[in-house]
């Protein structure tokens, strides 16, 4: 087992790494009770070897290994790489290119929407992991050596299983198949938390735009004080509390303590009076700066919405490929309802496996059918010579 924790290592590793078509990279890390990723280990393996980098060993340089991330003709491969990229973000502002993640490619393999690594492990290459290591405190020294081989195991098998998944959307032509979904993880956006965003993913109860605001000053202060203090926010005050202060809106410390689910410590200490200071400010602001929800309510045939996630599932039956990352229901609502901005399956390669079908659904000119001999599905388009279906008469013959 190579364990890195000294400079000259390092060096050594990242000059064999330098010279390798790609590499494969995991990491270790901790964030239970830290707002931001607690890094713990970094596992890295290529076609000649692998290694385990410790982060925590004293002195050591990461900068060799953040040059190999940033190495233009060496392929970063990650299984499901979000919160490794943010981790990577966080302490280096790099973010690895050319990246692929092996969860992604899955979904144009025929592997489903959200593969683990471990049924990957299993179906590609016939091998069952042991999961006794996952719960691991990797930020504990020392590390015992099944620790370390669970650890490394996490990119000596995903060597094979990259070459597996490169070879097979080569086989198909679906190289590019994968590029939207790999976008918004080479965007620095997806790693850079806007606390005056927050409050968008809490579940408003209302859409009233005073309680929006005030939730959404009350949500930035929680997240502003959590990055601070390098706190989880939840610690600091639950999403619940949170909502039921912004629909109270008190303004008396005796208001605040009436509150469902409010902490005596946060009532007998300082957090209860910057709370109702915030509540004060919002309350001040003007009203072109109140936020509102989406209107996600769109009108559209049921039946017709229905009928295209049948024809998705068929269709991305018939090609193997994920439907998750040809159209979510959304744009199938959206398209059902008339719509055809900013619907992903009306370009490129999701037109010709599923938007030319939809296409024609919505305008009645496809029919889906099953065929009992086969035992598959029909999708017959219709023109001017393909027979109709007469409507049943009434029974009673009115």
């Amino acid at each position: 087992m190579n364990i890195i924790d000294n400079n000259d290592s390092l060096r050594n590793f990242c000059t064999i790494l330098s010279a390798q078509p790609f590499i494969t990279i995991d990491l270790e890390f901790h964030r239970e009770k830290t707002y931001y990723p607690q890094l713990g280990l970094i596992q890295v393996g290529c076609p000649e070897t692998e290694a385990i980098i410790d982060p925590l060993a004293k002195d050591l340089d990461l900068s060799p290994f953040f040059e190999i991330l940033k190495a233009p003709k060496i392929t970063k491969v990650f299984h499901s790489c979000r919160q490794d990229i943010e981790i990577i973000y966080q302490i280096s502002g790099i973010i690895p290119q050319p990246l692929f993640d092996t969860q992604i490619a899955a979904q144009v393999c025929g592997f489903g929407a959200s593969a683990s690594y471990a049924s990957l492990v299993h179906q590609i290459l016939g091998i069952e992991l042991d999961k006794s290591c996952r719960l691991t405190n990797w930020c504990v020294r020392p590390l015992d050596p099944k620790q370390l081989i669970y650890a490394i195991s996490d990119v000596t098998h995903l060597v094979r299983i990259y070459k597996f998944m490169r070879d097979c959307m080569a086989k198909h032509h679906r190289e590019d198949w994968i590029e939207d979904e790999m976008a918004p993880l080479l965007s620095p956006a997806t790693y850079t938390i806007d606390p005056y965003r927050v409050w968008e993913k809490m579940h408003p109860h209302s859409h009233n735009p005073k309680y929006l605001t005030i939730l959404r000053e009350l949500a930035a202060w929680r997240e502003k004080r959590a990055q601070t203090k390098d706190i989880p926010r939840q610690t600091i005050i639950k999403d619940e509390c949170l909502l039921n202060i912004a629909t109270s809106c008190p303004h008396t410390i005796e208001e605040l303590a009436s509150i469902r689910n409010m902490r005596k410590d946060i009532l007998n200490g300082k957090l209860a009076a910057e709370i109702l200071e915030i509540i004060q400010i919002a309350e001040k602001l003007p009203c072109a700066d109140f936020p509102s929800l989406p209107d996600k309510k769109h009108k559209y045939p049921e039946d017709l919405f229905e009928l295209l996630r049948i024809l998705l599932a068929i269709n991305s039956q018939n090609r193997q490929v994920s439907p998750k990352i040809i159209a979510t229901e959304t744009e199938l609502r959206f398209f059902a309802s008339g719509q055809n901005k900013n619907i992903r399956f009306l370009q490129g390669w999701r037109y010709d496996i599923f938007g030319k079908d939809a296409c024609l659904l919505r305008d009645g000119k496809l029919l889906l059918s099953y065929n009992p001999k086969t035992q598959k599905s029909c999708l017959t388009t219709i023109t001017e010579e393909t027979p109709q279906a007469n409507p049943p008469t009434s029974a009673s013959g009115d």
